[in-house]
């Protein structure tokens, strides 16, 4: 027996999906304009997860060009069949819906297919007992949109050697509500006699819901569920710690238990800055349908798995929702858990004996370029992040440091420059100087203390932690505040006010993100 403690990926985990292979478990996750793209999570026991790569990792399969942050790669899903894996997903900054596949999830992943002709977003595949693949997806209503939000799902066979949709095209479901906004995110499934499209309705904010429709032919018509939505926070008010639940996908484990993922948030004093996170719910079905979290109807904080409980193989840096430490003079490159903004930075990033050298590049976190910045998805309302790094090479004009960043409009960095310290708080696309003062220690170590909203700046030497910010508010830096489809991350950063003509090099020795527990939770 394992238990799953919800969300089982804390954190900018959005939009999953899952496929189970004999007894292991794969999912992934949206990662809209961070390189490299589409998380890979493996489990055996559905509770204990560890990264295992990701699944857009090389330029050429994803651009992202002046893409702003909540842009680029939207709600992939991931299926398996006769020894391959699927990954369908929409790049709506280039391209539209495509398919990549592997013999691994691992990787290496294919080069993208592109779809022609399937417009919309959302895509999903569904592989047939009779060997047939369909493609299920969603779209403008074909009528003319009558509301913002006026969408429909549509249904097409899927030629899975040629990566093009065949045959006729079904408008086969919009939704269980009349005047339903946004059917999003379906999935198509064959469970006994009955076809099933699992779908997200409302919209991914305070109205989200997940709805079911069955059918016996898989072209419909569908009929929906009289008890849709079938699983929704919409009407616990926003008092309820976790909200915004929607976006299912449906899975069988090996001992024949049957499962949904979905996302979530969990707002502090009424700000989302983690972003929408990976939820598990217990499915059974009753008169042929679907029902979730069967006599509690809400997620639970935990559940008991019937699975043999299990622990991940790779390092524990690679596990999502623990503590991670680096020492970059023992590393030779970044592993699967960091992320950069639009491509990888390659040439701008060098480790050696003494740590590691990040160019300080001439994009800035605020425009929509590639910027020098490596960072982690922030898991945890109650974190602290650290950055030890040698100050007495940056040239003028050179700034360095650490980034809590939402996106090009919200974030906040404490940055080192000309042997100061400074915290720069950019809100609406406006930058506020908040403190600044000497900071002349080389190798300096500074440090973003963060509980809930609250976030407190120091740095630290001989003396100990000195403060430059305590407790700046920083629920600007949320979801209902900045907008958005993302969640908080943080990391490190390197930019040039200057076009030089040889670059500079930030040295940075260390860096660490540590989750804690507070004293009194909000």
């Amino acid at each position: 027996m394992s238990v799953a403690k919800n969300p089982i990926l804390a954190g900018f985990y959005p939009d999953p999906s899952i496929c189970a292979v004999n007894d292991d478990y794969y999912l992934v996750n949206s990662s809209f304009a961070y390189f490299p793209g589409l998380p890979v999570m493996h489990s055996k026991d559905l509770a204990h997860w560890e990264q295992i790569g990701n699944v857009l990792d090389r330029p050429s399969q994803l651009p992202l060009k002046d893409a702003g942050v909540s842009r680029g790669l939207f709600a992939p899903t991931i299926r398996y069949n006769d020894g391959l894996f699927y990954v369908i997903c929409t790049n709506v900054s280039f391209g539209g819906n495509f398919v990549v596949t592997a013999e691994n999830p691992e990787g290496p992943w294919s080069e993208p297919h592109y779809i022609e002709g399937a417009d919309g977003i959302d895509p999903s595949l569904f592989f047939d007992e009779d060997g047939k693949c369909y493609y299920i997806g969603t779209h403008p209503n074909v009528d003319g949109c009558r509301y913002d939000g006026d969408y429909f799902i549509y249904i097409q066979e899927f030629d899975v050697k040629e990566f093009k949709l065949v045959g006729k095209r079904v408008e086969a479901w919009n939704g269980a509500l009349r005047g339903v906004h946004w059917p999003e995110g379906p999935h198509l499934y064959k469970i006994g006699d009955w076809y099933y499209i699992i779908h997200a309705e409302g919209g991914t904010g305070p109205e989200h819901a997940i709805s079911v429709a069955r059918s016996r032919d898989v072209f419909g018509p569908y009929e929906g569920c009289k008890r849709n939505p079938i699983f929704t926070h919409r009407h616990l008010g926003k008092i309820y710690p976790v909200q915004y639940v929607g976006h299912g996908d449906l899975f069988q484990a090996v001992n024949g238990d049957w499962y949904m993922v979905m996302l979530a948030v969990r707002p502090t004093k009424g700000f989302t800055t983690m972003g929408r996170e990976t939820f598990l719910a217990r499915v059974i079905f009753e008169d042929e349908w679907p029902v979730v979290n069967p006599g509690l109807g809400v997620l639970s904080d935990n559940l008991n798995i019937r699975l043999d409980e299990w622990t991940p193989e790779l390092p524990e840096n690679t596990w999502p929702n623990v503590s991670k430490k680096y020492e970059f003079k023992m590393m030779s490159s970044f592993g699967p858990e960091f992320m950069t903004l639009r491509e990888p930075l390659n040439d701008s990033v060098k480790f050696d004996k003494d740590g590691l050298l990040l160019k300080c590049g001439t994009d800035n976190l605020s425009g929509t370029g590639v910027p020098s910045y490596v960072c982690l998805r922030q898991d945890s309302k109650f974190f602290e992040a650290r950055a030890t790094l040698y100050t007495d090479n940056l040239m003028m004009g050179t700034r360095a440091g650490l980034c809590l960043f939402q996106s090009e409009a919200f974030h906040v960095r404490f940055e080192i420059t000309e042997n100061r310290g400074r915290v720069v708080f950019v809100r609406g696309g406006k930058e506020e100087l908040i403190a600044e003062d000497a900071l002349r220690e080389s190798p300096a170590t500074i440090i973003m203390k963060v509980s809930g909203t609250a976030l407190s700046v120091y740095s630290l030497n001989e003396r100990g932690m000195q403060p430059f910010v305590r407790d700046l508010d920083i629920s600007s830096l949320s979801t209902e505040v900045a907008g958005g489809f993302v969640g908080c991350t943080v990391g490190i950063f390197a930019t040039d006010g200057d076009d030089r003509e040889e670059p500079v090099f930030a040295r940075f020795k260390s860096f660490s993100y540590e989750r804690f527990e507070p004293v009194n939770k909000d």
